[in-house]
């Protein structure tokens, strides 16, 4: 009963703040919930979610997600992994270049929206003079408001934003791995490449594997940076899940919200328990 007692608070936040909300939010899912007629809430139970996949931007959007998470995760784990590599040997000022590579994560995701949406600018961006003054391009390019290059735009934000969640990750991974197994490995004649394949990666696996797990969640359900450069545009060119879901709050339509935010909370379910249950499997071997 003592340690009930200790925990009881503990509980009680979370049912307050967490699943009571979900509760109340998630009823609006089956019901046709408009902010511009409270006075009429009837139950049309899937009708929402009919709606949502009959509705031609379904499939972009879902879509867009897609290739928001693939083209984010991957280069943000391939640079991740590199950095790391570079940050696991010893060097004069290493901890001011760790401090320098992790200090974008403690950045707020909208802030770094923000800064890039100023940086693809079209006409005082950074990243137009950088291009012009090398010669890669002749004029400014409209990287925001062109819809086939808004969303590159927005993924090398997310790109630049993500690969300090790798660099963490896998130094703390790199720095477990016992030194005598890269002794053997040169013992044995094994080049880099080698030591790379057949020690560092098989080695770590676990951690690469479950990170990604984590960062697809991550990324799925991270609309900040897509919001604070584009919002969604232009014409819709950027939305993904979560960008849709608040656009539809937005527009006072909660019910649709609600029940966008029951798909999303799907998917992230199938990740998540895919996620725990090879963290049980790993603790366990």
């Amino acid at each position: 009963m003592t340690i009930l007692a200790y925990l009881s608070p503990a509980f009680i936040f979370v049912i307050i703040f967490t699943y009571y909300p979900l509760v109340v939010g998630g009823q609006m899912a089956f019901r046709k919930w408009s902010l511009w007629d409270l006075t009429s809430t009837p139950f049309v139970g899937l009708g929402n979610f009919q709606t949502l996949i009959a509705d031609p931007m379904f499939g972009k959007v879902m879509l867009n997600s897609v290739i928001w998470v693939v083209c984010s995760l991957v280069p943000q784990l391939l640079i991740g992994f590199l950095i790391a590599l570079g940050l696991r040997k010893k060097f004069r000022f290493r901890g001011l270049y760790q401090a320098v590579v992790f200090y974008p994560w403690a950045v707020s995701g909208f802030l770094i929206g923000i800064l890039f949406r100023w940086m693809f600018n079209s006409e005082f961006g950074v990243v137009n003079d950088l291009l012009m003054r090398i010669g890669i391009v002749s004029k400014p390019v409209p990287w925001l408001a062109n819809p086939d290059l808004a969303l590159v735009a927005v993924i090398v934000a997310n790109i630049w934003y993500g690969v300090t969640f790798f660099s963490i990750m896998i130094l703390a991974a790199l720095q477990s791995v016992p030194d005598e197994l890269y002794e053997a490995a040169a013992l044995d004649g094994a080049g880099r490449w080698q030591t790379l394949t057949r020690v560092t990666i098989p080695t770590i696996r676990s951690t690469l594997v479950l990170t990604v797990l984590l960062r697809i969640i991550w990324i799925f359900n991270f609309p900040d940076i897509i919001y604070a450069m584009t919002g969604g545009g232009p014409g819709d060119q950027t939305q993904i899940a979560t960008t849709w879901m608040i656009q539809y709050t937005q527009q006072g339509e909660y019910g649709l919200a609600s029940a966008l935010g029951f798909i999303i909370m799907g998917v992230l379910v199938v990740f998540t328990g895919m996620y725990l249950m090879l963290l049980n499997r790993e603790r366990t071997s």
